[in-house]
């Protein structure tokens, strides 16, 4: 029995030793590798650290560090919350655009003449309203009355126009183009391609007269007596130099046309309705 005692002991005695020296492998390991801890510096500070350096009394936080505390949670939650709202209201969305397209497109890839009637009711304009003409320049459209998918998706982006509502909205923007002489003379030019027949060279009179009247109509003050002598003229077609020109005259020429330069390289059709006028005031 004692015999069997001291085997217990000895057993056991070589696992603690055994146990041991995989410790003791092990930190050695760590030492070689720099992964040790300062030991001595670390886990025993000196008794004079320990009486230089009271242990600190916790401050206790006041009311108003209660308060703010909570408006500073409160406030970054309403944060997470409101962002990502506002970020998709913001954002342009090709998906919505897409969806508004086929609202009067229907089964079609374009907006015809019927769509396009339900598409200015919606937005609160009147098809023959001059903003009309500025969108579709926007929107780069080669045919009056009709829009693409292509020229929608590309005009409503640059605007970044997905819905009815945001198109509204950017009206007053649309009309603001016109005020700047550049952009007006672009859309100018753009007009007389629109408006005209694809097989056809020219603007017949009757569309002219309409484009012209929603172009210079309200800025130019001899326009009324222009469009008299073109309702009695001979003229059926007003080609695309005819066209341009009738707009610098409106820009340079005074009311009284005294320093219109007969000689100089105005069209034909200027030159007569100087003339017509001249005689016209005589009389």
């Amino acid at each position: 029995m004692p015999c069997l005692f001291f085997v217990e002991i000895d057993f056991q005695l070589n696992s603690h030793l055994t146990t041991l020296a995989s410790i003791h492998k092990i930190h050695h390991t760590l030492h070689r590798l720099n992964l040790t801890e300062d030991v001595g510096q670390d886990s025993h500070p000196s008794a004079c650290c320990s009486r230089a350096m009271p242990p600190r009394k916790k401050r206790r936080p006041s009311a108003g560090d209660d308060m703010s505390a909570k408006k500073s949670r409160q406030d970054s939650v309403f944060r997470k919350n409101e962002t990502p709202q506002i970020r998709e209201e913001e954002t342009f969305s090709s998906k919505r655009c897409l969806e508004w397209f086929y609202e009067y497109a229907g089964c079609d890839d374009v907006v015809g003449p019927e769509g396009m009637e339900k598409f200015c009711e919606d937005i609160g304009v009147e098809p023959e309203n001059v903003v009309m003409l500025v969108l579709a320049w926007k929107l780069d459209a080669q045919s009056m009355g009709y829009f693409t998918l292509q020229e929608w998706l590309r005009g409503m982006g640059s605007l970044q126009c997905d819905s009815t509502e945001r198109l509204r909205n950017s009206l007053d923007y649309l009309r603001s183009v016109l005020n700047d002489s550049t952009s007006f003379k672009l859309i100018y030019r753009y007009a007389f391609d629109f408006a005209r027949e694809k097989d056809q060279r020219s603007l017949d009179l009757n569309t002219a007269k309409c484009m012209l009247g929603l172009l210079l109509g309200k800025t130019w003050p001899l326009f009324p007596v222009f469009n008299q002598f073109l309702e009695q003229s001979k003229y059926k077609v007003i080609n695309k130099d005819q066209w341009c020109n009738v707009l610098e005259f409106s820009r340079t020429i005074n009311l009284d046309l005294s320093n219109y330069d007969e000689d100089g390289a105005w069209p034909v059709l200027l030159d007569e309705f100087v003339e017509w006028y001249k005689e016209r005031q005589m009389s």
